[in-house]
């Protein structure tokens, strides 16, 4: 972000045009401002549209609602931005941390039988690394603006957070993929060892934070979902790592081994997806989002094409190379179809301004931090101190 100059000495002594007006507070500063919208640039190359119906409407049954408040008929949040750079940033960081974590698991406990696995895992956690750095780069626009998210190192912020695991998980899978690209000393097999596991550690949270990070904004969908959709998205990266080397097929102990790792995590993201839609129900309003329009469209195809990879996976031992390939291929695709799904449905239901005001009504999002921040008053306070946090009258305030 650029600095602004802050010297009331220069200021005074800086040439105005006379109008007494800094020009500069139109200027558009810091991380999003040169993020674009796709509808917003269709409307500046003058395709006809004007500038303030280029977003896109809402949907037709919240228009044509009738219960309930609502705010024109307009959404009261403004959609999230996001092109499809980032929920692919989601698929692969998430395919990129449980290949680290698979690596790592099965150097422990496969034996020598899964070398070539441990290598591939690598290989593909390193890849990966690379692959997100480069998406979130181009949504943001330039490189400077990923640097400057790691000038501060803050635990509260799940993008900061993330910014930071990322960062060390490329660093330590880069180096754990070195022997396995250059021929070097023994050594450095070793260090390249202590850095898998590293890069392993930091895999756990990279494959999940990705939820934490939709379940902390106030898009309704995201936000009604926020136990469910963090465990979720780490059980899809592990159905995706687990696709990809079916695909990829390894001879010996350690293709099985990745096969039964994307095996469990199958059954488990099955289940979560049908949890996420329990979760998102207890406000029906915000659950629709998940059944209808794109979103729901893309996840219903995402558990579709997951099943059909679960069968193929039970089906006889005839041509297992055509079948562990097919099962690979249907996984990877169902995985990438959910995080676009769930990305499409959290802009429809920020489009709804009736998901919007139900889930306050229903007490859920900004109302039940409220009410957390409000049980918090009431904790004991200290002595002179009333349980707002202001000075009593007791201990030398004003009455």
């Amino acid at each position: 972000m650029r600095e602004i100059r802050t010297d009331p000495t220069r200021e005074s002594a800086r040439p105005r045009d006379g109008r007494n007006v800094d020009p500069r507070l139109g200027e558009l500063l810091g991380e999003g401002s040169a993020q674009r919208v796709r509808a917003m640039d269709g409307a500046a190359a003058g395709r006809g549209r004007p500038a303030e119906r280029a977003w896109d409407e809402p949907p037709a049954d919240a228009l044509a609602a009738p219960e309930g408040p609502s705010y024109y008929g307009q959404p009261v949040l403004k959609e999230p931005v996001w092109r499809w750079e980032i929920p692919a940033y989601f698929f692969v960081g998430g395919l990129a941390g449980a290949s680290a974590v698979l690596g790592a698991a099965a150097s422990i406990a496969g034996g020598e039988g899964t070398a070539t696995l441990v290598r591939r895992c690598r290989l593909v956690a390193a890849g990966g690394a690379a692959a997100s750095a480069v998406l979130l780069v181009r949504d943001l626009g330039r490189p400077a603006r990923f640097l400057n998210m790691l000038r501060v190192f803050r635990p509260t912020s799940p993008m900061n957070m993330g910014t930071w695991v990322l960062t060390g998980f490329g660093a330590l899978s880069g180096a754990a993929a070195l022997p396995a690209l250059v021929a070097g000393p023994r050594a450095l097999e070793r260090s390249a060892g202590v850095a898998a596991a590293g890069a392993a550690v930091l895999g756990l949270p990279l494959v999940g934070y990705t939820g934490v990070l939709l379940a902390n904004t106030a898009v309704p969908v995201w936000q009604a979902t926020r136990n469910t959709l963090p465990v979720l998205f780490a059980f899809s990266g592990a159905v995706s790592a687990g696709g990809l080397f079916d695909l990829w097929r390894t001879p010996g102990p350690g293709g099985e081994m990745a096969h039964r790792f994307g095996l469990v995590a199958k059954g488990a993201e099955l289940a979560l997806s049908r949890a996420l839609h329990r979760e998102a129900g207890a406000v029906p309003r915000v659950e629709r989002a998940l059944r209808r329009g794109r979103g729901g469209f893309l996840l219903r195809t995402a558990r579709g094409l997951l099943l059909a990879s679960a069968v193929v996976d039970l089906l006889p031992e005839r041509a297992w190379r055509r079948r562990h390939a097919a099962s690979g291929a249907l996984a990877l695709l169902g995985t990438l179809a959910l995080r676009f799904g769930v990305v499409a449905a959290g802009r429809t239901s920020a489009r709804d301004p009736h998901a919007t005001f139900e889930m306050q009504r229903a007490g859920r999002g900004a109302a039940e931090l409220a009410r957390k921040e409000g049980a918090r008053t009431r904790m004991p306070s200290p002595p002179g101190i009333d349980p707002t946090g202001k000075e009593t009258a007791e201990h030398g305030a004003a009455p």
